[in-house]
């Protein structure tokens, strides 16, 4: 049995997203889990993984060798546990793998719907495992930004699914609340981001009283219509954009034509909250290049010295 509880800042955000006691031990298999809903990290790497594909750095040599765990695409689940059913948050190209890593948490649970927040490469293309080739699905509710949805209507095989009726495609609207079945409310949040094939969003997830925050691509955040230290102090946790770790991190590229908010300024950006705000904060969507997926590193230990975490495949919260 291994546990999820990582650090004492990490026993910390679950008292402050659940209110509860402690939080549960992580085995392999059938965990046990609390009875109200609850969040899984289901990966913490950018669209194409960790490693990625023919990466020879010395960032990649250590997955190869395996010396270093290799870390799964962003995803969060959002899973309730008396309906034995769960939300994907992106499609991933490890879709197949995340959606067991949630059975291996709740056997019996059953794909409800899948949240997709925009058209690059790390967070609808696992769709295709909902095809005939794979489960064969049956109208899985996909939900889906206007230009979203005329993106997987318009192109194949996106369009297959949908002629198949593997998925059927659920219209949103910014700022705009879906309510689910059992009361949860989610709510697409536009943000400016590279849209050359549809918008991009984030997700308010509310359960109860408790709201989560899921924003794992932005372009800079003073470019958004909203203020993110408002929203981070509006939620109860907040996975937000961390791609990049400072500029410069990729030799002999331009980093302004791959704009993403570097963790040093979003930490410089979140400086004036309050501890109990900025421990909400948890980076994730990490570059393959990034030091925060190395523990060890100095970028890592000065996210959490100053207050902030770095979120973790495994890691459950509970509302």
């Amino acid at each position: 049995m291994k546990s999820i509880i990582q650090s004492a800042t990490f026993v910390l955000l679950v008292l402050i997203f659940s209110g509860c006691s402690h939080a549960q031990d992580q085995p392999s298999k059938n965990p046990e889990l609390p009875n109200t809903p609850f969040i899984i990290v289901l990966g913490v790497a950018q669209d194409a993984g960790f490693p990625q594909a023919d990466c020879q750095k010395d960032c990649c040599k250590a997955v190869w060798a395996g010396e270093v765990e290799q870390k799964m695409v962003s995803c969060l689940a959002l899973v309730d546990p008396q309906n034995e059913q769960f939300w994907i948050f992106d499609a991933t190209p490890d879709f197949k793998f995340q959606m067991q890593k949630v059975k291996d948490f709740l056997s019996n649970s059953k794909l409800a719907g899948i949240f997709l927040t925009h058209a690059h490469i790390g967070h609808y293309t696992g769709l295709m495992h909902l095809g005939r080739e794979v489960m064969g699905a049956k109208e899985i509710p996909v939900f889906a930004m206007p230009r979203m949805k005329t993106f997987l209507e318009t192109n194949g095989p996106w369009s297959q699914l949908i002629d198949l009726k593997n998925i059927a495609i659920q219209p949103l609207k910014n700022d705009s609340t879906i309510i689910l079945e059992n009361n949860f409310q989610i709510t697409p949040l536009q943000v400016p981001h590279r849209d050359e094939f549809s918008e991009t969003i984030g997700f308010s997830i509310k359960v109860d009283q408790k709201k989560a925050l899921f924003i794992p691509d932005i372009d800079k955040w003073h470019l958004w219509d909203k203020s993110i230290s408002d929203q981070i102090q509006l939620h109860d946790i907040a996975f937000l954009d961390g791609s990049f770790y400072q500029n410069g991190e990729i030799p002999g590229r331009d980093m302004s034509e791959i704009p993403h908010p570097f963790i040093e300024e979003s930490m410089n950006e979140f400086q004036s909250l309050e501890s109990k705000h900025k421990s909400k904060v948890n980076f994730i969507h990490f570059n393959h290049t990034n030091p925060v997926l190395k523990t060890d590193s100095e970028a890592y230990k000065s996210v959490i010295q100053n207050g902030f975490q770095v979120a973790e495949e495994g890691q459950v919260f509970s509302f």
